[in-house]
């Protein structure tokens, strides 16, 4: 059997090989033509300096130094709709506002209070309310989809997130600096294990994803920083095969702005302007498939109203969600505004939670994907119940 030497190189990047399963499937089982890429910011994203509330009369008081100028001033926020405006380093989706594919969800939370990345990232991955699971909100998710989810997710980067970790398998894949292998080679690890009921399968399955990953192999010279690009136009390549994944995350780091964070140049801008580049290459490589495409850009926390002494902020509560897509029914800004005002801060110092995490996901879940709320509710998010779904996320 001669394969492809391209195969080995993706292979060998994927830190899951041998959990994955082979992601190609017919559409028939997949249930549905929808696309799904969750995209989770670790390390809290300041909601309050991507989406900004310039409006709100006490915005500038409590932003201090960090507060960004209005709209039409130099270096001021991209005006949404007369009460918030996008970072100006988000400006590349600016143009999706006015397509109506941009929405955004403010003073959103998990249900996690005690600000500590770890545990926080951990229910936002879970979907519960306590610390310990061990599966994932989305495998769970998976479970409910065709053939019982087998083969229609995906994880960009190394290892596998825990939101995507459970019963049903899912393949991952990640550039690999490995030099290109000889086919020989290639055909002798094929020989070796093709009759091993354990690692021949695992192999397949793995070389069935650097099938997908066609052309993003290891031969292509990686700039540093880009891995987050190849990730992403590896998954927008890989989510627009028909017969490939339909569900994928990606996790970008660099968010815990406690030091420098910046108005217009800092930490943040740097990495709200990453997440921009991400999110258009994306859309670039699944231009075919742009229509049924939802992204949903989460994070486990806000940060703090005020800045610290050291010109960033701090761990704090509510923050921002993003939705993006052809999917999208975009052009808005949801969610309840609690407004800055002093009596309305959660302990004084956050920007108060308005709108369940869960809510927003219920909504993706239901809406995007066409799960049945009980099936969703029995599930996927057990403990939340009593959360209602947000409706209308998606165009009809």
């Amino acid at each position: 059997m001669m394969l492809h030497r391209r195969y080995f190189i993706a292979t060998a990047g994927a830190a899951g090989l041998l959990a994955a399963s082979a992601p190609r499937l017919s559409l028939a089982a997949a249930g549905t033509d929808r696309r799904l890429i969750l995209i989770v910011l670790r390390g809290a994203m300041d909601g309050l300096g991507a989406v900004v509330p310039y409006a709100d009369p006490d915005y500038r008081s409590v932003r201090g130094p960090l507060a960004l100028a209005e709209p039409g001033q130099e270096g001021g926020v991209l005006d949404l709709d007369g009460r918030f405006g996008l970072h100006p380093a988000l400006s590349s989706l600016h143009d999706w506002w006015g397509q109506q594919q941009l929405l955004a969800v403010h003073a959103i939370a998990t249900p996690y209070r005690d600000r500590s990345h770890f545990d926080a990232q951990d229910l936002l991955d879970t979907g519960g309310v306590r610390a310990g699971d061990d599966t994932g909100w989305l495998n769970r998710a998976l479970a409910r989809l065709g053939d019982g989810g087998k083969g229609l997710g995906l994880s960009l980067g190394q290892g596998v997130p825990l939101v995507l970790r459970g019963p049903v398998p899912v393949a991952s894949w990640a550039p690999s600096p490995l030099p290109e292998p000889s086919m020989d080679f290639m055909d002798r690890i094929a020989g070796l294990y093709s009759n091993d009921p354990v690692l021949g399968p695992a192999l397949m399955a793995g070389l069935g994803v650097a099938d997908m990953a066609n052309g993003m192999d290891g031969n292509k010279k990686r700039e540093g920083g880009k891995d987050r690009l190849v990730l992403a136009e590896t998954a927008g390549r890989m989510l627009s095969d028909p017969a490939g994944p339909r569900i994928a995350t990606l996790e970008l780091p660099g968010w815990d702005t406690h030091v420098g964070q910046g108005t217009v140049q800092g930490r943040l801008p740097s990495a709200l302007g990453q997440l921009a580049e991400t999110m258009v290459t994306l859309r670039a490589a699944m231009e075919s498939v742009w229509d049924q495409t939802l992204i949903a850009v989460v994070t486990e926390f806000g940060r703090t109203i005020r800045p610290n002494g050291t010109g960033g902020t701090d761990h704090g509560t509510a923050g921002v969600a993003l939705l993006a897509g052809g999917a999208v029914a975009g052009g808005r800004v949801l969610g309840e505004w609690p407004t800055l005002r002093e009596d309305k801060l959660y302990e004084g110092r956050d920007l108060a939670p308005t709108t369940d995490m869960r809510a927003l996901l219920k909504g993706v879940l239901a809406g995007h994907l066409g799960m049945p709320a009980t099936e969703i509710d029995r599930f996927v998010f057990p403990d939340g119940k009593a959360v209602r779904a947000l409706p209308e996320l998606v165009k009809a």
